[in-house]
């Protein structure tokens, strides 16, 4: 199962990351884009309930447990929000989403790291 987990989380960083800089370099949000940060998200939710049920701790006694909480909400907003937004059609805020793309970008490294230091400390 760890195996798994792994790589499903490792898929989320691809996904996530190629949508977000891919959107960056684009300077305009794309359904393309929009589909790559749902990819990632439901790799990161796969990723982060098998590493839950593997876990010998409470989600929430951790500082990777709480980081890992707020990075996936932020995640399943900001996917949420990108889809408003093209939905909308408004092409001011296809524009200027990257600005949030990378702050939320930025959190979720924030438990994929402590994850994998954490991981590797033993």
């Amino acid at each position: 199962m760890l195996t798994f987990a792994i790589i499903s989380i490792s898929c989320a960083l691809v996904f996530y990351t190629v949508g977000v800089f891919a959107e960056k370099i684009a300077g305009s949000l794309k359904l393309w884009h929009l589909i790559m940060f749902w990819i990632g998200f439901v790799f990161d939710s796969t990723g982060t309930a098998l590493m839950s049920r593997i876990a010998k701790e409470p989600l929430l006694e951790s500082f990777h447990g709480i980081t890992g909480l707020i990075a996936i909400v932020l995640m399943a907003v900001h996917a949420a929000w990108a889809t408003i937004t093209l939905i909308r059609g408004n092409e001011e805020g296809k524009q200027s989403f990257h600005k949030f793309s990378v702050v939320v970008w930025v959190i979720w490294l924030i438990p994929y790291l402590s994850g994998l230091i954490f991981g590797m400390l033993g």
